[in-house]
């Protein structure tokens, strides 16, 4: 949490960018059932000898029932949906060329910006939070501080789902210790890239997309709240971790070096569902509860939870658990119908989408839970 301090600090604007291509569930079940056909027909005396087991067919029903996802934003599509392939074709781009993930972050940064009233020159502070980093270095908050023509300094960060909140309180804390006075939080996600297509338990649950953030001090602040969008002051940070495996990715660097050959689906996303479910709920509902009570507030007191998007029947049971009872989706709104589960950038999507019509003095939760296990909470109030 951070500590008491009398510098306030605000969210003054947001940006997303979404990518060109959507896949819609019956697109992507198609696509597994062929892989799928083809990797049983291929291994069938392997199946038959029991030494390996037959791969599952997907189920389009049963996706959007149990996920609450209809469709997926994609940076490309062809290579997802070839059966042959089930990962995007992202073109190798010259070290002179702008990374892929920079490339996402732009508009985003540049639409908060704008909302706030500031250009890249009065950043001076860069900080990218994402599940998976495109490259080890340099930073690529560092090649988009070059990009915005920002000053001060940038560093990229991972705590998978969480990034994005664990980002804002470093924003906060950065803000209200002195060491930037304008910080872009960005958060581009490409999921396809540490995504399974080839599991049914695992190929419909990510989508693509980049959110940004603008945060400074409130009395710095251009943005006086007057906007569509409105000035968001922070009014409190709460972060926690408590180790697990159950959400997992063992890609890095140290493969090539290890004694052992991997398995290639530990190379990418993998989880327990099941036990996700039961261990992360009750930890978030505990964790938000604690937080309101931090910062003076009630549940009651919350116009809207801006929940990570990563299961709709995993929000319901939190907003329940928070509010007691099951929330509307005015409430606790919904983009992972469209959006899919996007990662870290997923609470952010609805915070930007959803916050509009909101008034003055209406107080809001961004909350984030995933990997680790971790989860963080933004309390913050409209000016």
């Amino acid at each position: 949490m951070t500590a008491p301090s009398s510098v306030s600090v605000s969210i003054t604007g947001t940006g997303l960018f979404t990518p060109p291509d959507s896949i819609s569930n019956a697109e992507l079940a198609a696509s597994l059932t062929a892989s799928v056909d083809k990797f049983n027909a291929g291994h069938a005396d392997e199946i038959a000898a029991g030494s390996i087991a037959p791969r599952a067919h997907p189920d389009e029903e049963f996706i959007e029932k149990a996920s609450g996802i209809a469709s997926r934003f994609v940076m490309e599509k062809s290579g997802v949906l070839d059966p042959d392939r089930m990962r995007p074709h992202l073109e190798t781009r010259a070290e002179h060329e702008l990374s892929v993930t920079a490339e996402m972050a732009m508009p985003a940064i540049l639409e908060a910006l704008e909302q706030a009233g500031r250009t890249g020159a009065d950043v001076d502070a860069v900080i990218l939070g994402a599940s998976n980093l495109q490259r080890a270095y340099p930073a690529v908050a560092i090649e988009i501080q070059n990009e915005l023509g920002a000053g001060g300094w940038a560093f990229d960060m991972n705590v998978a789902c969480s990034s994005a909140t664990f980002s804002i309180q470093n924003a906060v804390d950065a803000l209200r210790n002195g060491s930037a006075s304008c910080v872009v939080v960005v958060n581009p996600e490409i999921t396809s890239g540490h995504n399974n297509f080839e599991l049914r338990d695992h190929h419909f649950i990510f989508g693509d997309a980049c959110t940004a953030l603008v945060l400074e001090r409130t009395d710095d602040a251009l943005n006086d709240g007057s906007g569509e969008h409105g000035r968001w002051d922070v009014l409190g940070t709460k972060l926690a971790t408590q180790f697990s495996n159950n959400i997992r990715n063992d890609f890095g660097f140290l493969n090539a070096s290890e004694d052992d050959a991997r398995d290639p689906h530990e190379l990418v996303f993998r989880q327990n569902g099941q036990s996700v479910f039961k261990e992360v709920c009750p930890m978030v509902v505990k964790h938000i509860t604690g937080h309101l009570g931090e910062v003076d507030a009630q549940a009651t007191d919350v116009r809207r939870f801006w929940l990570h998007q990563a299961n709709l029947k995993m929000n319901q049971l939190i907003a329940k658990g928070v509010l007691g009872r099951v929330p509307d989706t005015d409430e606790a709104p919904v983009i992972l119908d469209v959006y899919a589960n996007t990662s870290s950038a997923g609470s952010v999507i609805a915070f930007h989408k959803h916050r509009a019509d909101l008034a003055s003095g209406d107080l809001g939760v961004i909350c984030s839970f995933g990997a680790g296990y971790s989860v963080g909470s933004v309390v913050v109030r409209r000016a």
